[in-house]
């Protein structure tokens, strides 16, 4: 692992834990995040994102 990896964040989605580093599977991860704030409101950017999608995709007509 190097440097860089060992400094970024992920959140687990099926703990709810905020990890520093690869400490869970890649399948159960969702990042990688600049900082634990950051990686602590995942869950939030992955709504807003798929809302947006969505909103998009319907905009065009799919």
């Amino acid at each position: 692992m190097s440097e860089d990896e060992r400094e970024q964040f992920w959140y687990n989605m099926r703990t709810g834990a905020v990890e520093q580093g690869f400490e869970s599977p890649s399948v159960d991860r969702v990042g990688p995040f600049a900082t634990r704030e950051e990686a602590s409101h995942a869950l939030e950017k992955l709504r807003a994102n798929s809302a947006k999608w969505a909103a998009d995709d319907a905009a065009e007509g799919r």
